[in-house]
């Protein structure tokens, strides 16, 4: 059974102020980190099986062969794999809004004055 953490994820990137767009960048980059992962667990599989050339071989095949690896990488992280995209995803959450946190905290403190402005009132 798997939990599905993504409404938990979700509710608590809006709370760190997070919006949609980079909640969907974040999500797509999580999902697109696993499917490189189990492509990659996969490739020393495929290496060692030998090619029939009754059916193909050569080049072709070798380019064709690495295709169809990161398709089956990208099926299975988008059925939801190992569960690493999960991980990922909290991971870049947390580092995301700790990004966010000194930026705006810098905003909410930078005198408007600095930046050449000048002073009407006086």
């Amino acid at each position: 059974m798997k939990l599905d953490t993504a409404p938990l994820m979700n509710q608590f990137a809006m709370d760190q102020g997070l919006n949609a767009a980079k909640m969907a960048r974040i999500d797509e980059t999580a999902k697109d980190f696993e499917a490189m992962f189990v492509t990659e667990m996969m490739r020393p599989m495929f290496d060692t099986i030998e090619v029939n050339e009754t059916f193909g071989g050569g080049k072709g095949e070798e380019i064709f062969r690495g295709f169809m690896l990161d398709e089956y990488g990208k099926n299975m992280a988008a059925s939801g794999g190992l569960g690493i995209a999960d991980l990922v995803k909290a991971q870049l959450i947390e580092m995301q809004s700790a990004a966010d946190k000194p930026a705006m905290a810098q905003n909410m403190h930078k005198n408007p004055l600095e930046d050449g402005a000048t002073d009407d009132a006086s």
